[in-house]
């Protein structure tokens, strides 16, 4: 029991010593800090080594309660004008700076600008319906071809002594041409109307040159077309000539190899 006692105060004595070494430490490290930074004195200037002198106390300007300078006369000139120090004033004047910003007219342009011009190309009419020889319609808008004279649908022909409907059959051979293919057609710009005059193209094939080369179109005075409306009427073609329908005027060929061939004669194969 003694032997004990005498390791627990052993314990409590060496825990002791080893707290005492440990703050005799922190003390002598906390005095050598304090002797190596001296000590700042902010000295007070004494007010009595700026007394102002005769000629600067008639410039002084006293100062009202809000801290701000008053003067017995205020006079709105630059002179007296506050300047603001901004980076990008610093360094003009005051007159530059104080003074009002005037507005000015612009300078004219160097050069007038381009105008941007507006593509004008044909337009484009998908499956349209001729209605007569160089008449075509498409949706509410009803299309006379350049150059041409205007025909009718009851337009009748007389061929060897016999009447015949050319229009409706100069009507047909224009539908078949057509064949509800699209026409590029140059339309006038701003008409809005339900007839107009423009001249028209097919494949690349102007559709009056093409009805006046078929006798199926009169030229108008003085046109381009007239040659070749000549040569129509001397090819006797559509209104020029016989009744297309009538089969008697066209004589019939038949392809019969046995022809003019005897029996016994004998031939290659075609």
């Amino acid at each position: 029991m003694r032997q004990h006692f005498y390791t627990l105060a052993g314990g409590i004595a060496a825990i002791a010593l080893f707290t005492g070494i440990l703050y005799a430490g922190a003390v002598a490290i906390r005095d050598r800090e304090t002797a190596a930074t001296p000590e700042l004195v902010l000295e007070t200037p004494d007010m009595t080594d700026f007394e102002a002198t005769p000629d600067q106390a008639d410039d002084e300007v006293p100062l009202d309660p809000g801290g701000a300078a008053t003067t017995s006369e205020q006079s709105p000139t630059t002179e007296n004008a506050a300047r603001a120090i901004e980076p990008q004033q610093f360094g003009l004047p005051d007159t530059v700076t104080s003074a009002p910003l005037e507005r000015v007219e612009p300078r004219a342009p160097l050069s007038e600008p381009k105008k941007e011009a507006k593509a004008a190309g044909p337009t484009v009419l998908y499956r349209p319906v001729a209605v007569a020889a160089g008449v075509i319609q498409f949706d509410k808008l009803t299309l006379q071809i350049d150059g041409i004279e205007p025909e009718q649908a009851e337009r009748t022909c007389e061929s060897a002594g016999k009447s015949w409907p050319c229009g409706i059959v100069a009507r047909t051979a224009f539908r078949n041409f057509l064949r509800a293919r699209a026409v590029s057609c140059d339309l006038p710009e701003g008409d809005s109307g339900p007839s107009a005059t423009a001249s028209c193209t097919l494949g690349g094939q102007d559709l009056a040159t093409w009805l006046v080369d078929n006798g199926w179109a009169t030229p108008v005075p003085g046109s381009t077309l007239e040659k070749r409306a000549d040569a129509a009427r001397q090819a006797k073609l559509g209104f020029y000539g016989d009744d297309p329908r009538d089969l008697s005027h066209t004589p019939m060929t038949f392809d019969d190899p046995t022809l003019g061939i005897g029996v016994d004669a004998s031939q290659p194969d075609l």
